[in-house]
């Protein structure tokens, strides 16, 4: 009777912890499900209205800038390169007032896969698509952000 008890025993015990690791299964898969990515604020001159983006093309300077990593990615010396900054090239490029083209069906990592279609579609020195209001208004500037942004598409 002694071993019916303890089988019994075993059997709850094993029952028991079962339970505990399928608990702990279920706990942790609802947790990463939740998990979300969260992308860096947008920069004062990103436009408006995407904040899950990821990826901007900036056609006037060839280049695309990461909104998570704070970075811009442009050709230079034979490759893609990942930089705080433009090119010395474009120091007076006005990003606030320049197109930047929003990513928004783009999943990955290397944007510039698609640089030729970019270039094609996008074409430099002067690309204007739908008007593009700002988070920040250019430094400096003492007017209102409403009048600011009026001038910039007038």
């Amino acid at each position: 009777m002694e071993a019916t008890g303890n089988k019994k025993l075993h059997s709850f015990k094993t029952l028991q912890i079962s339970f505990a690791l399928a608990t702990l299964l279920l706990i942790s898969n609802t947790l990463l499900a939740q998990v979300t990515i969260t992308i860096g604020p947008p920069p004062p001159w990103g436009p408006v209205g995407f904040p899950e983006i990821q990826y901007y093309y900036i056609p006037d300077v060839e280049a695309y800038y990461d909104v998570k990593s704070s970075m811009f990615i442009y050709y230079e010396t034979g490759g893609w390169v990942h930089r705080p900054h433009l090119p010395h090239r474009y120091r007076n490029y006005n990003l606030y007032n320049g197109y930047k083209v929003v990513m928004t069906g783009y999943r990955g990592s290397s944007p510039y896969d698609h640089f030729n279609e970019h270039k094609r579609d996008y074409k430099r020195g002067g690309y204007k698509g739908d008007r593009q209001d700002t988070y920040g208004e250019y430094p400096g500037n003492r007017n209102s952000k409403h009048e600011n942004r009026k001038r910039k598409h007038d």
